[in-house]
């Protein structure tokens, strides 16, 4: 069932709060066609970057239309469009929703109350404070706002010494779905000089297994950004749930340089 459906969302709101595993792929660059393809690999989710990536609103929506596109493949399993928004504000969060996605993953979060405020961003009233305009997310989720209530997924990100302070009560906010990390910024938060400093990987785990710990205690889904299948395969076997596994621009260039060196092997 591709994402044209507005069971495909509920479906997967159910497998994200049932803390199943879904795995995603992270696309930093506006290229729908290659987005399309990626939607059609077998991914239950990809995620738009809207951050850190090469995305602004109008590359959003064409993502988000050619992860429809991808998922209504023939023998595609339907993967959904998920968007990072650029802040924890009201109108990145409502937007992304507004132009189709599934989900929002929210940055910088760094309180139960700030993520609380995301969760309300999401959400329409009386359960939240996102304005009336679904001009495309109600061909996907909704149309009546608490069929989007029900069908929409919020996870905040764990990436700051505040946020992993709180990563109890933060786990607890009534509506959130899940704790998202961002190892690169907790790692830095936890205060290595560069967010790949090996000295601090066992800071790192210590800081993943509060994260753990803490959703399951919620009941919500623990999520985390790897950089490998391997590394992903490992955080699934830990506990982690919502997994997503690299992303385009890292692959594009692995791959280029991996092709250069045989090809260039042949020279001698």
């Amino acid at each position: 069932m591709g994402t044209g459906s507005q069971g495909s969302a509920a479906e997967f709101a159910r497998r994200v709060r049932g803390r199943e595993a879904v795995l995603g792929y992270w696309v930093a660059l506006d290229a729908p066609p290659a987005t399309e393809r990626l939607a059609a690999t077998g991914y239950d989710l990809v995620v738009l970057d809207a951050q850190h990536g090469l995305i602004d609103d109008r590359a959003v929506l064409a993502g988000l239309t050619a992860v429809d596109a991808g998922a209504s493949v023939p023998g595609a399993p339907g993967a959904v469009g998920v968007v990072r928004v650029a802040a924890n504000d009201p109108t990145p969060i409502g937007r992304a929703l507004d132009l189709g996605a599934a989900g929002v993953i929210v940055p910088l979060v760094s309180s139960a109350a700030e993520a609380a405020g995301a969760v309300r961003a999401a959400r329409y009233p009386p359960d939240g404070v996102r304005s009336f305009g679904p001009l495309r997310s109600g061909l996907r989720v909704g149309p009546a706002p608490a069929q989007s209530n029900a069908a929409v997924v919020v996870l905040t990100m764990v990436e700051t010494a505040g946020g992993l302070a709180e990563v109890d009560a933060t786990a607890a906010t009534p509506g959130l779905d899940g704790l998202f990390v961002g190892p690169n910024d907790l790692r830095l938060a936890l205060g290595a000089p560069t967010p790949d400093d090996p000295a601090f990987d066992e800071q790192l785990e210590a800081a993943l297994v509060a994260v753990r710990e803490a959703c399951a205690a919620a009941g919500i889904a623990a999520g985390i950004f790897t950089t490998s299948g391997e590394e992903a395969a490992q955080r699934l076997a830990e506990g982690f749930s919502f997994v997503c596994v690299s992303g385009d621009l890292a692959h594009l260039e692995r791959a280029a340089r991996d092709e250069l060196a045989v090809a260039r092997a042949a020279l001698g």
